[in-house]
């Protein structure tokens, strides 16, 4: 084995990958992790299946200050690369929709075990219940302070997450490590998480969960859509729809932009449609209460702002008329909803933000500010998709890592 020393913070899915490819190149690795057990984030990912990544790899799927970093880091490592090393540990994977790629034990726990498993065999030293307080360099050496005494090596590798999902382990500890050392730090804001609005309608119609499309406007700017579940809360929205454009509206209001959602119930059907539709199914002559005519489409939890919102006037359905009608086609697919605030970084699966990666060589992962100190995942200002995109950086900046440092012991 190779004598030369090397720390790792954080026991998740980049520093697992990175611990066993040094290990694997011959280097003595001491990984340390703050949690009794390693891999929780991969544990709970995907209900307990675990969205271990995604076969269709686009660099557009990914987000930060830097795109050609992205690009750099991603060239020569798609699915085809993650799907290798896994097939080393013994893990099989399949697809599920959109290119999402689980193990096909569909457990989440056979991810992690079959990790630890090869840890160990490679020789990789693991500490749990390990709070690092503090990171030093002097010479040659890092010298790291922990809750079980200090460590030190000559290689750091900083695998330490971000502040997203803190039950969970998640934590700004590597922000102020970096920092410390001379990195710089891009802010950080909650992804992938639930929307709160004060809006008290939204109350009223807690549990429903419809299939539908949700526009976001920032300060009366239409600014991306995305398609999907929605879901309302006691507190607001969430859904799939609804974490796929969180994103926008965490960075837009962190720069006091005020944020609306449009949302379109039925988006299977066109205006024109869904306005035939109606039009075709009034009986002239008919006392039916409008809200009573709108439940054969909807939700009933949803009328009421529906009939508000489009200050429809008719109270029956015989009272209708083309131009009530296309109010209440308009709201349908138009509903409107003020967003104040998310659910924060308690209810985010990423963040974004993180270390500037201009000041990261993207084919090593090695700081250029400070020699032998590399970055792995989340704590860098990358953030990906929902559908196994924040995984796939995560395996892919291990592997490069330990990839660069084998090709420099055989050089």
């Amino acid at each position: 084995m190779n004598n030369e020393k090397m720390i790792i913070i954080g026991a998740g899915a980049a520093g697992l990958v990175a611990a066993i490819g040094c290990a694997r190149a011959r280097y003595n690795v001491l990984l340390l992790e703050q949690n009794s057990k390693i891999g929780k984030k991969i544990l709970v990912s995907g209900n307990g299946k675990c969205n271990i990544d995604n076969k269709y790899i686009s660099a557009n799927r990914f987000h930060g200050q830097n795109p050609n970093f992205i690009k750099e880091v991603l060239k020569g490592h798609d699915f085809d690369v993650i799907e290798k090393f896994f097939t080393s540990i013994g893990l099989k994977l399949i697809e599920g929709k959109e290119g999402k790629m689980f193990p096909m034990s569909l457990q989440a726990s056979s991810v992690v075990e079959l990790l630890e498993y090869e840890a160990k065999r490679v020789g990789v030293e693991t500490v749990c219940e390990c709070l690092v307080t503090s990171v030093e360099k002097e010479g040659d050496r890092f010298t790291v302070k922990t809750s079980q005494g200090d460590k030190s090596a000559t290689k750091l590798i900083l695998a330490s997450g971000s502040p997203a999902a803190p039950h969970l382990g998640g934590s700004d500890s590597g922000y102020a490590f970096s920092t410390k050392m001379g990195h710089t730090l891009i802010p950080s804001h909650p992804s992938l998480v639930q929307l709160c609005s004060e809006e008290s309608w939204v109350k009223m119609c807690a549990g429903v969960k419809i299939a539908g499309n949700a526009k976001l406007y920032a300060n009366g700017e239409y600014i991306i859509e995305k398609k999907g579940d929605l879901l309302f809360t006691n507190y607001g929205i969430s859904g799939l729809a609804i974490l796929d454009l969180s994103r926008e509206v965490s960075t837009r209001m962190a720069n006091y932009e005020y944020c609306e959602l449009h949302l379109d119930l039925m988006p299977e059907l066109s205006k024109e449609k869904l306005t035939n539709l109606l039009l075709n199914s009034i009986q002239k002559e008919s006392t039916k209460p409008i809200a009573l005519l709108l439940q054969g489409l909807l939700n009933k939890k949803l009328i009421h702002i529906i009939l508000e919102q489009s200050k429809c006037t008719s109270k029956t359905e015989g009272n209708l008329n083309r131009k009530e009608v296309g109010k209440l086609v308009y709201t349908i697919k138009n509903l409107k909803l003020g967003i104040n605030d998310t659910k924060g970084f308690q209810g985010a699966e990423v963040a974004t933000g993180g270390i500037d990666t201009s000041e990261v060589d993207p084919q090593t992962m090695e700081s250029k500010l400070v020699s032998n100190l590399y970055f792995a995942g989340e704590i860098l200002d990358v953030d990906g998709d929902r559908g196994g995109f924040n995984f796939h950086f995560a395996w892919v900046s291990g592997l490069r890592i330990s990839e660069a440092l084998e090709k420099n012991s055989k050089a």
